[in-house]
């Protein structure tokens, strides 16, 4: 039901869609694992009234400005009767409105999909977010896990250490690693003759293909609707003219095809080069040849799915033979499993490398790695962290920073500080006094910091030669954003010998000090800074198991902005004491945003007159997350 209720919201962003829960206080644990599993994107309202026309068990009601009258339909009605009837309801589009007769189209249009609405939970700020799949490159010890909420995959070798990520943003689009943009990516196989990563991205309706080598996402399956990455494209995303580019285009109707993907997520090979392509709920099989790239067969029904590649998917559960079944937790009633396979619904979430196996933990948002001889559940911690850089969820489009200065207000701003100077290149150094109870996991590094200046400044930090940049101002910074657009390039990646901390950040004393350089006209301006930290509660010698409850507040307080209501806070809380696990091994990011105002004066005049003076200025900002 709630993959129809995103179906929809693809090919009708204008339609609001809500969702109608009668429950009680004891449902709250399930509803929240609901809105982790399913990806839910719509408001869920809680209530504890009768309504007579849902009696019968859940159903779609469709109405148009509280006024007409509804229509109800089963949960079970076909997806083309809803997207018939939801037609009905809008008026006959202008003839001069191409972009409403795109809106109302019924084709899969992935280039439209609206951007990512994520729910605003504590969870978003954990290192997984729904860590759904993950599969491995024997060869190269690399596991590929599938970061499901984060719309990311994770590249790391066997002991943890990451080594790349694939994925920046929610979105379509075909690129490099950094710039591709993916949608709750699931399944995926590792060819190892070509060195590439299939996998499936469950909501593109896609198949992908990561070349590990180059670097490069391109999209096998469908191939039509897909927006092509490169520097061109991030160049007008930046000016904000990509929509309006897509809208000038002729759109040309597309049928819709009974062969098309529909959130795919299990994904198999055979030894014939055949890709089995699966639903979450063993509902729908496609076969697709590897050489073609396109679908040839379509099967429903469990019997069907059984009959076409039980032998493959029982020949990837045998491992679970030989593990002890509570080694891990497994959430399924909201999963239907295959029916005669009764433990098929990890089928995706396990893998093995070199004499372990490594499961996708859903419940307690980690990888766990169990040795397979004796069965012993092994510490598995992801590091170098800072591969993965600044969250997409906390970022800002620099013309919304611009025009408003209110690109990061959804965010508390920690720590605002007002300073007047005279013009010319001021360092910042900031000193971040973490809460006693945290600890960093790691460092902070360069990559997950984000600094942007606004008004008469420009932030310069890292730069070779600052002193070459006599004037500054809002239209010379936004040249050189766009100029570092187009000549972006990877970072390289860090290996073992290298120091993890970069010049212009530190920590001494249990704080975290971050430098940045600015170059100041006369003037206001306003610099912002926001980092990303790494944290887990701290152990104290000899505290045990200690107390869960107290550990799950004291997460939350760290996690929770003020919006947060006492019910919603008391089902997260629910949600983290499900775990068995010790809280205090769970790692999470904390932003902090802090904002620097100065005012500059005029510029000192030099001994002729016809020169001004460069002056330098230092100053201290002190931050407590306490």
């Amino acid at each position: 039901m709630f993959q129809k209720l995103k179906a929809i919201q693809e090919r009708f962003p204008h339609v609001t869609i809500m969702g109608l829960k009668l429950s009680n206080s004891s449902d709250r644990e399930n509803l929240i694992q609901l809105l982790v599993t399913e990806n839910i994107t719509f408001p869920i309202l809680l209530s504890h009234r009768t309504f007579p026309q849902i009696k019968n068990g859940a159903c779609y009601i469709l109405f148009e400005n509280f006024k007409n009258p509804m229509t109800c339909y089963e949960k079970d009605v076909n997806l083309e009767i809803l997207y018939q009837a939801i037609q009905g309801l809008q008026k006959q589009p202008s003839d001069h409105s191409k972009l409403l007769n795109v809106v109302r189209s019924t084709s899969w249009k992935q280039d439209i999909i609206t951007k990512d609405q994520y729910i605003c939970s504590p969870l978003q700020n954990l290192l997984l977010f729904y860590p759904g799949c993950v599969s491995a490159d024997q060869s190269a010890n690399r596991l590929f896990i599938s970061d499901c909420n984060h719309h990311r995959i994770i590249v790391c070798d066997g002991n943890g250490k990451i080594m790349d990520c694939i994925g920046s943003t929610p979105g379509f689009e075909d690129g490099d690693f950094e710039s591709a943009k993916l949608r709750r990516p699931a399944g995926s196989y590792y060819n190892a003759t070509e060195d590439c990563l299939y996998f499936l991205d469950s909501e593109n309706h896609a198949i992908r293909r990561a070349d590990m080598e180059a670097r490069l996402v391109q999209t096998l399956y469908p191939t039509s609707t897909v927006k092509k990455g490169g520097i061109w494209n991030r160049i007008m995303s930046k000016l904000g003219l990509e929509s309006s580019m897509d809208t000038n285009e002729e759109e040309k109707p597309e049928v819709f095809d009974s062969k098309s993907l529909y959130f795919p997520w299990h994904l198999l090979k055979s030894d014939d080069e055949t890709l089995y392509i699966i639903d979450r709920r063993f509902q729908t099989l496609w076969t697709m040849g590897l050489s073609s790239g396109k679908v040839d067969g379509v099967f429903e029904g469990s019997p069907n799915i059984v009959e076409k590649c039980g032998q493959l998917i029982r020949q990837n559960l045998s491992i679970l033979d030989k593990t002890p079944c509570d080694q891990f937790q497994q959430k399924t009633t909201d999963v239907c499993a295959l029916d005669g396979l009764p433990h098929s619904v990890p089928l995706s979430s396990l893998t093995t490398l070199q004499n372990h196996m490594f499961i996708c933990d859903k419940v307690r948002q980690r990888i766990l790695k169990i040795d397979i001889e004796s069965g012993v559940c092994l510490d598995f911690q992801l590091s170098n962290l800072g591969l993965l850089g600044f969250p997409y969820w906390l970022n800002s489009p620099l013309e919304m920073v611009y025009a408003g200065g209110n690109g990061l207000s959804d965010t508390a701003i920690h720590h605002l500080e007002h300073f007047d100077l005279l013009p010319g290149k001021i360092d910042i150094h900031l000193s971040v006094d973490v809460h006693p109870e945290f600890e960093l996991v790691e460092p902070l590094q360069e990559s997950c910091i984000w600094r942007q200046a606004r008004g008469s400044a420009t932030e310069i930090s890292g730069m070779d030669d600052p002193q070459s940049i006599e004037k500054v101002g809002v239209a010379q910074l936004w040249y050189e954003e766009l100029d570092n657009v187009a000549t972006l390039k990877p970072e390289p990646e860090m290996t073992e010998d290298d120091n993890n901390l970069d010049k212009n950040t530190a920590v001494e004393d249990g704080k975290v000090r971050i430098t940045s350089t600015v170059l100041t006209s006369p003037g206001t301006s306003e610099v912002v800074i926001f980092a990303v930290l790494y944290c887990k509660l701290r152990k104290t010698p000899n505290s045990n198991g200690g107390n869960q409850e107290k550990y799950a507040a004291k997460i939350l307080d760290f996690l929770s902005s003020k919006r947060t209501g006492k019910s919603e806070r008391d089902s997260w809380n629910t949600f983290l004491l499900q775990s068995k696990g010790d809280l205090r091994d769970l790692i999470f990011t904390k932003p902090v945003h802090i904002r620097v105002r100065l005012n500059c004066f005029d510029h000192p005049k030099t001994d002729n007159k016809r020169d001004f003076i460069l002056t330098d200025s230092s100053i201290k900002v002190n931050v407590s997350l306490n």
